[in-house]
């Protein structure tokens, strides 16, 4: 069996375990919340490396992007420099193949809501960038959050050509900040301080990372779409009362709750490495393939 873990800054409140089969190899799955501890985490991933098939970083991102730019987390760096055996994954070659591909196939085959003629709210674009372009495509006006949620700018961005030119001389600056001041850790992601409300009640899709939407969701969602990843059923149950129409996620329901694309990612380069392959984007995507999966559309109300 396979096993791979996500070692996350977020609330040890949200860890899993379980077991599940992707292309009939069994994988045992866990989540482990470090509770924003940057100095724990890099120790508990030193722990895991050459014990476990494949390490996630969770509740961080270790690459931002924007068109053909990566810029890399410092402080995500040094997590992953823990490890020398094991291989770490964010989630981000993933993101960028599967969430792009599966908003394509939102806007060919979800007519709920139809999202070329919805106004889409992304709370940040830098760190989904496959969703941020196929959405930029489809939909009938966009805004892009990064400044507001992301630094607590009250600015708001409009068409990836904006967000793009904005990362590049945004981004090589932030990368070099402590993680805590970009991304709720720890307590942190369980905190309601709802800011910029009024883009919320804006828009019809509401997407990208599910803890700066569950930061600032409003009172109300009534009729609205939600496309994130990462939910538990409690998230499920909140965005319910709420009002919430459609809650849709980018990697597959297991055992009660969606896992982080750094997850997904890391079951796939396990078996690349499993098979004797170089784990490379095309490698990736090969497996990707494979697996032919789809968005999970859970309607709420």
């Amino acid at each position: 069996m396979l096993k791979v873990v996500s070692v996350s800054l977020g609330s040890s409140s949200r860890d899993k375990t379980t077991r599940t089969t992707f292309l009939e190899q069994e994988v045992e799955l866990s989540r482990v919340g470090m509770d924003g501890d940057l100095e724990r985490a890099r120790k508990f991933i030193g722990e895991l490396d050459g014990q476990v098939d494949a390490i996630g970083l969770g509740g961080i991102d270790r690459y931002l992007c924007a068109g053909n730019r990566k810029y890399e987390i410092r402080d995500a760096r040094r997590l992953a420099a823990a490890a020398t055996k094991t291989p770490v994954v964010d989630g981000s070659d993933l993101k960028l193949l599967l969430e792009r591909r599966l908003v394509h196939e939102l806007a060919a085959d979800f007519t709920a809501n139809k999202l070329a003629e919805a106004r889409v709210l992304q709370v940040s674009a830098v760190d989904r960038w496959g969703m941020a372009e196929a959405l930029a495509e489809h939909a009938r006006e966009i805004i892009f959050g990064d400044l507001m949620f992301g630094l607590g700018i009250p600015i708001t961005v409009r068409g990836i050509k904006a967000i793009k030119n904005l990362a590049r001389i945004l981004a090589p600056i932030v990368v070099r900040l402590p993680f805590q001041i970009l991304y709720p850790t720890g307590s942190k992601q369980k905190e309601h301080k709802p800011r910029f409300s009024e883009y919320f009640v804006w828009a019809d899709w509401i997407c990208g990372d599910f803890h700066y939407i569950r930061r600032n969701l409003p009172e109300r969602l009534d009729g609205k779409v939600i496309l994130t990843n990462t939910t538990t059923s409690e998230d499920q149950q909140l965005l319910k009362q709420r009002g919430l129409g459609y809650l849709i996620t980018t990697t597959p329901v297991i055992d009660g709750r969606s896992f982080g694309m750094n997850v997904l990612e890391g079951c796939l380069v396990a078996m690349i490495v499993q098979q004797g392959d170089h784990v490379t984007s095309e490698m990736i995507e090969i497996y990707l393939n494979k697996l032919n999966l789809h968005p999970t559309i859970t309607e709420l109300n």
